[in-house]
């Protein structure tokens, strides 16, 4: 099975890019968007120059429980940035939601609570919440976090989308919002 494959089997069909999508991004994004595989693992995830942004991650059920996961995220860890990303919110009829919510927080994210994500998914066209959970070697505020994901979503998640799917998706500022107490003039500056 190939790395696409393993991706579209572990993950709903509402969070996937698609092949295409994703193979142009490692060819003409390569220097930002990047993919570590294995026999038991797939990690897609960019790197920009302030943070990391994880895309994607799957480890195999055979090889769950024996650190590979954790080995993954220490590399990226070492890189000294931020790391993001996003997952859905627990759902209790699916145990692997809960799962992965608790090895992200063993691995010390947090959640981004100021944060709000919502998109429509292009292929069932329903709405898709989505969580927001972060690293940080810094302890990086989540305005910070919130900037990045903005990039991500612009750079990344929106690339040549009429060109794969035949729409576009929603601009950025409908589907990220931040809500913070703190005075907010200057949180769209780029990351």
């Amino acid at each position: 099975m190939n790395w696409y494959e393993k991706l579209n089997q572990y993950f709903p069909i509402e969070e996937m890019k698609s092949k295409e999508h994703m193979e142009a991004l490692l060819k003409e994004k390569g220097d930002i968007y990047h993919k570590d595989e294995g026999p038991y693992h797939v990690l897609m995830y960019v790197e920009l120059e302030r943070f990391i942004f994880i895309d994607y991650l799957f480890v195999s059920k055979e090889s769950r429980g024996q650190g590979l996961g954790h080995k993954l995220i220490e590399k990226l860890k070492k890189k000294g940035k931020p790391i993001i990303l996003e997952v859905e919110p627990v759902n209790y009829e699916d145990t692997d939601t809960e799962k992965r919510l608790k090895f992200y927080k063993r691995e010390g994210f947090k959640h981004a609570t100021s944060i709000g994500y919502e998109r429509r998914s292009l292929a069932t066209n329903e709405s898709n919440q989505m969580e927001i959970l972060y690293w940080s070697p810094t302890n990086e505020s989540e305005e910070l976090v919130y900037k990045a994901m903005r990039r991500t979503y612009d750079e990344v998640h929106t690339y040549k989308d009429r060109e794969f799917y035949g729409e576009t998706y929603q601009d950025v500022d409908q589907v990220l919002s931040f809500n913070d107490n703190n005075d907010n003039r200057d949180i769209l500056k780029d990351v």
